[in-house]
Parts: structure tokens; C-alpha cells; sequence
């Protein structure tokens, strides 16, 4: 493999999956409203918006979100 393709597989390695609202909750065990009501008092991390009408959260983020609570020993 050349140098550029291979730089091109290491680049697409490091996007994030992008993770919509119902995975949050899924992988938080936060409801809708906890989510948006953190996001407003800046406990929690605004999403990217991905369309017109829709938002996502870069999975990395989320992770890192939860790793930071579970070293805080914060709810």
C-alpha cells in the first residue's frame, strides 16, 4: 500500500462515529430532558449539528464525558 493510501485508512480511522440522541441516552442512562437540560447549565456536551434539522455527538466525546464522571465519582 502506498504512503498517501495509507494515510488516507489511519485519517478515516480517526473520524468519530457520530452518535444521535437516542444512542446518548442509551449509553448515558440520561432521558431527553436530563441531556438537553445539561447541555443548557453546561454539564453536558452540545452536539454537532449534521443537517437542517438534526444533531449528533462524536462518540469519542461522550466516552470521554463518561470517563471523566466515573473518575469524579460524579452522578
Amino acid at each position: 500500500m502506498s504512503e498517501q493510501a495509507t494515510t488516507a485508512v489511519t485519517a478515516r480511522q480517526q473520524i468519530d462515529r457520530m452518535l444521535r440522541r437516542k444512542e446518548v441516552e442509551a449509553i448515558t442512562g440520561r432521558s431527553r430532558s436530563s441531556i438537553y437540560d445539561g447541555i443548557a447549565d453546561g454539564t453536558f456536551p452540545k452536539p454537532v449539528k449534521i443537517g437542517a434539522r438534526a444533531v449528533a455527538w462524536p462518540e469519542s466525546v461522550i466516552r470521554a464525558w463518561i470517563a471523566e464522571r466515573m473518575e469524579g465519582g460524579q452522578a
